[in-house]
């Protein structure tokens, strides 16, 4: 069975197309054969040995975190109705053909949907529902995404803009912005550009936006942290700036602005997962959001999924069609 391998933290380079043996589905798993496996940023983080204390990956390892595919074995105590029926298979491995996942961690794919669209909400959608979730967000308000042209970012601009919000979006160049204004942003921002902060203010009247979904992180998500008023909401989920925003607690404290890391909060429920992952894929079943798949690569070609994620040229979501 063809899949990706890293056997050494490193540059693109270490991913390594291999042979490895089929995969046997084991009591309560199923082995479903992929179409199109999810690619996100945080893939070319832990394939240079970042966060071995959040997400611990040991050597080697086939990188990714599932995908969307059909069905084609079932381990014992499996209801046998599964084989056959397309899904979504949320796991730690994904850049394979074949992949092995417990029957609660597949969800059942909607007719009406594509498995690339599928593979595009697996992660992305969970994480901008989850966000909208934890945010509340209130109609009329003044929210800032950033990362805007990104994954789960897109996302966020068409719930916040279906939320009744006025959302300001900032991204890295034209084609990102345009694609955020596309998607419902009433403002855009390039944060590329010096001042860019200001920007934001001025476009607010001046106080600064009520929430902020910072996809950045690093020294990005630090600034995106000053565009927010005071008495407002920041909810951090990015590591696109090389790790975590790290917020000021007494600065955060002094303006009453509520600060949210997502990711430390450590991995949410399973259960929670599984609703909100149904949740995306009726909603983009229904064309309530729209993945915007922005670059799909062949299995072998993982390594170039990583250098556009990395050199910031992906507009939109990157797959795997296996």
């Amino acid at each position: 069975m063809r899949a990706i391998q890293v056997r050494e933290f490193g540059g693109p380079e270490v991913l390594l197309p291999v042979e490895v043996p089929e995969p046997v589905a084991g009591p309560g798993q199923v082995v479903v054969a992929l179409e199109a496996a999810d690619v996100i940023y945080l893939d070319t983080l832990l394939r240079g040995g970042w966060g071995q204390d959040f997400f611990p990956r040991t050597l080697p390892y086939v990188p990714g975190h599932g995908g969307a595919g059909r069905v084609l074995s079932v381990g014992e105590g499996v209801d046998p109705g599964w084989a056959g029926r397309r899904v979504v298979a949320g796991t730690s491995t994904g850049y394979a053909e074949r992949i092995v996942a417990g029957v609660e961690e597949v969800t059942v794919v909607p007719d009406a949907l594509g498995s690339a669209e599928a593979a595009a909400v697996l992660h992305d959608g969970v994480t901008a529902l989850n966000l909208a979730r934890t945010a509340g967000i209130e109609r009329d308000e003044w929210v800032l995404v950033t990362s805007a042209a990104g994954g789960a970012g897109s996302l966020l601009v068409q719930l916040a803009r279906d939320a009744g919000a006025r959302v300001v979006a900032a991204a890295r160049g034209e084609r990102k912005l345009a694609l955020a204004r596309e998607l419902g942003a009433e403002v855009t921002v390039d944060y590329s550009s010096a001042g860019w902060e200001e920007r934001v203010r001025e476009a607010t009247g001046g106080a600064g936006v009520g929430l902020a979904f910072d996809g950045a992180g690093g020294e990005l998500g630090a600034a995106t942290f000053g565009t927010v008023a005071d008495g407002g909401r920041f909810l951090t989920y990015g590591t696109a700036g090389g790790g975590f925003a790290e917020i000021d607690p007494l600065s955060a404290e002094e303006r009453r602005v509520r600060v949210t890391d997502v990711l430390a909060a450590g991995p949410p429920d399973p259960l929670l997962v599984r609703e909100l992952l149904s949740q995306a894929l009726t909603l983009a079943a229904e064309g309530r959001i729209r993945p915007h798949i922005g670059a799909t690569y062949p299995l072998e070609r993982a390594r170039d999924a990583h250098v556009s994620l990395a050199e910031r040229r992906t507009v939109g979501k990157s797959l795997l069609l296996v």
